[in-house]
């Protein structure tokens, strides 16, 4: 099948006319989005539910109670508390400068034998306004609630997103096969397989390797809170949410639990905790969680990802980050793709030829010389 040059134009179109919509809509996709991705999430567990032969409303309802639930806790229990520690960790901020100035500068210049560069630590501290500072969350949001326009559109979001999750739940497989009744029938055999690998991969990221990230933030979490530590909680979270870089969570949470059992308790036993902690949580991680949750599933690259997520960022603002992965996915199964045809193309194999072909002339070339040599054995 022949595309014509006016086809290929009214495609060249119809994508810049998307673009252009996602650009000039940005302000009002984000409550959609965030319902795409809740519904992308939900929709297993409502396929799961069909099958135990339960009703697709019924799953549907059950399983928009368990994201409702999970979110509702989320806000009213873990967020509270991590703000909590976080304005702990500033009233802090002072007595760790202090240690800096009197302790470790001092001693550093003593062993190394030099003057380091001088910093007034106490001007800082005494010129800071640290209460202020550590109410910065409610300075913002009472800068926010000024503008009457503003927590309305807040509110309507938060109204918006539940009632188009609810639909796109209820509706997901008939609007996914609406879809692809649209493609165009000679490319669905390419568009099916493009469309399954980007799914297999988002599938192993969203449903796998956040899965991974939130246990570790929990075990991490607990781990530390266990031990006394005041700031566990905050360490735990962060030290969960940037697992997502290997090795990145476990030496952000180690270095970050070191310094604050050290500023706690000031002994050697809380550290040894401290690396017990994550000690058993990169075990477990290692042995458990990746295996059964993200499996030998490929998923988006960890560089990739944060590329994606600061590029969406940079671009188009919140909406961006919602479109971030899912383009980052369709993106690597397309270059993924043209890499394979390219290894297949002509212009590889003759360039595989070209390398080869001086060899073969090279020992056809030495070979006669052999007969040469025998009568002198």
């Amino acid at each position: 099948m022949h595309i014509s040059d006016s086809q290929k134009w009214l495609l060249l179109a119809a994508v810049v006319l998307l673009g252009w919509l996602l650009v000039a809509l940005s302000p009002i996709l984000s409550p959609f989005l965030t319902a795409i991705l809740l519904a992308y999430l939900g929709d297993p567990l409502v396929d799961r539910l069909e099958s135990w032969k339960v009703s697709r409303t019924n799953g549907v309802i059950i399983t928009f109670l368990v994201l409702t639930l999970v979110i509702v806790l989320s806000v009213l229990l873990i967020i509270p508390a991590v703000l909590q520690q976080i304005e702990h960790l500033i009233n802090n901020i002072p007595v760790i400068a202090n240690w800096i100035t009197t302790v470790a500068v001092p001693y550093l210049e003593s062993q190394l034998d030099i003057d380091l560069i001088e910093y007034d630590w106490a001007e800082l501290t005494q010129n800071l306004d640290w209460a202020a500072t550590s109410n910065v969350v409610k300075t913002i949001l009472s800068n926010v609630t000024q503008s009457s326009f503003a927590v309305l559109g807040a509110i309507g979001n938060l109204v918006l997103v539940p009632v188009v999750t609810f639909y796109l739940l209820r509706d997901w497989d008939l609007l996914v096969e609406r879809l692809a009744e649209l493609m165009p029938r000679y490319y669905i055999g390419t568009i099916s397989g493009v469309a399954s690998e980007c799914h297999e991969m988002l599938g192993a990221f969203f449903r796998g390797q956040l899965l991974v990230m939130a246990a570790q933030g929990v075990m991490y979490s607990v781990g530390l809170m266990l031990i006394g530590l005041d700031l566990g909680l905050l360490i735990g979270m962060l030290a969960g949410l940037v697992s997502i870089v290997p090795y990145l969570g476990s030496i952000v949470g180690i270095s970050a639990g070191l310094i604050a059992a050290f500023f706690q308790f000031g002994d050697w036993v809380h550290l040894l905790l401290v690396l017990a902690v994550f000690g058993i949580g990169q075990a477990l991680e290692g042995t458990v969680l990746t295996p059964k949750l993200v499996g030998d599933r490929i998923g988006l690259h960890p560089v990739a990802v944060i590329f994606a997520v600061l590029a969406g960022g940079q671009l188009f603002g919140f909406v961006g980050i919602l479109l971030a992965l899912p383009a980052a996915a369709v993106l690597n199964v397309l270059l993924r793709r043209i890499h394979n045809s390219y290894r297949g193309s002509s212009l590889y194999g003759q360039a595989a030829k070209a390398v080869v072909e001086p060899q073969d002339e090279q020992t056809d070339i030495a070979s006669p010389a052999e007969p040469t040599e025998k009568p002198e054995e």
